[in-house]
């Protein structure tokens, strides 16, 4: 049987004008899908963020809202009150988030079990090789895919 090899890609495979680099959320951000899930029954104020976002700084989460204003997916209204309220809400352009992040959730609970086995066969035929160093173990890649985990909880799985 003779095996068909796939043409080489080319070095302008990726059109240099095409945002890919530039997408908000789509996890190029470490917190923003579970802000995005903290955002979407209305809008919430920074220390109420902080509360499910367990292990997050305040730094990391000021830019992050930062980050995700910038981009369009989150909006700041400050009030003009004694003392100063501000909330974060998600803009129509963010709700659009929802309906993709939900399929990832559908598909990390369909396929999470096939998921952990593989990572846990690569992980045993690595350690019988004498490796493992630099592998991501089979509960933090549960947690990461929102498929388990507290994350899973705050990603809607």
């Amino acid at each position: 049987m003779t095996r068909t090899v796939p043409a080489p890609l080319p070095p302008d495979f990726f059109d240099p004008d095409c945002p890919v680099q530039r997408v908000p959320v789509l996890g190029s951000r470490k917190w923003a899908w579970k802000i995005v899930r903290c955002l979407e029954g209305g809008p919430r104020r920074f220390s109420e963020l902080r509360v499910p976002l367990v292990g997050i700084t305040a730094k990391v989460l000021a830019e992050s809202l930062r980050s995700m204003e910038y981009d369009g997916v989150v909006s700041r209204t400050e009030y003009a009150e004694n003392p100063p309220r501000v909330e974060y809400a998600l803009t129509p352009l963010g709700r659009t988030l929802l309906g993709p992040m939900d399929a990832v959730c559908d598909w990390s609970r369909a396929n999470l079990s096939e998921l952990l086995a593989a990572r846990e066969a690569a992980e045993a035929d690595e350690a019988a090789e004498g490796g493992g160093a630099g592998r991501i173990s089979a509960t933090a890649g549960a947690d990461a895919a929102g498929g388990g985990g507290q994350g899973a909880a705050i990603l809607g799985t």
